[in-house]
C-alpha cells in the first residue's frame, strides 16, 4: 500500500463509497473502533448510512507513513452536522460512546490511524483521538 493507494481509499471515503471503502479490506479484516465492529460489509455499510445521514465526515491527511505491512497517518477527521444527531437517535443504535451533535456544528478531531497491511489489503485498523 502507497501514498496513491490510501489517497485512493480516502477518497472513496470522503465520497460514501461504501463498498470502495470496504473493499480495501481483506476478508475477515479487523474493523473495530471507539466500541464499534465493522468487520461485515453489512455492519460497516450500516454503520456509515447511519452516521452520513446526519453528518458529512471528511479525512484529511496530514502525515503518511507506509510499507508493505502497515499504513500509519496522523489527520484531521472532520463532522459536519448536516441535521441534530441526538442522544436518542444514537442510543437506538447501540452508539452511546459518540456525542450529539446539532445541525449546524462541526467537530475536527486529529487522530492516529493504523492499518495492517497483507497483500496489498487491510487486515486491521485503529484509531486514536489525540488530545489538542
Amino acid at each position: 500500500m502507497n501514498r496513491a493507494d490510501y489517497e485512493r481509499y480516502a477518497h472513496a471515503f470522503n465520497n460514501r463509497d461504501y463498498d470502495a471503502v470496504f473493499d480495501f479490506y481483506a476478508p475477515g479484516a479487523t474493523i473495530q473502533f471507539f466500541g464499534v465492529d465493522l468487520g461485515t460489509r453489512d455492519a460497516f455499510k450500516r454503520f456509515y448510512s447511519f452516521l452520513h445521514a446526519h453528518v458529512v465526515e471528511t479525512l484529511t491527511i496530514e502525515r503518511f507513513a507506509a510499507s508493505d505491512e502497515l499504513v500509519a497517518l496522523e489527520g484531521i477527521i472532520r463532522v459536519e452536522a448536516t441535521s441534530d444527531l441526538t442522544a436518542e437517535a444514537l442510543r437506538e443504535q447501540g452508539l452511546d460512546q459518540f456525542a450529539p451533535i446539532k445541525k449546524g456544528e462541526a467537530q475536527e478531531m486529529r487522530q492516529y490511524i493504523h492499518y495492517h497491511v497483507a497483500n496489498g489489503r487491510f487486515t486491521s485498523v485503529g484509531c486514536a483521538i489525540i488530545p489538542e
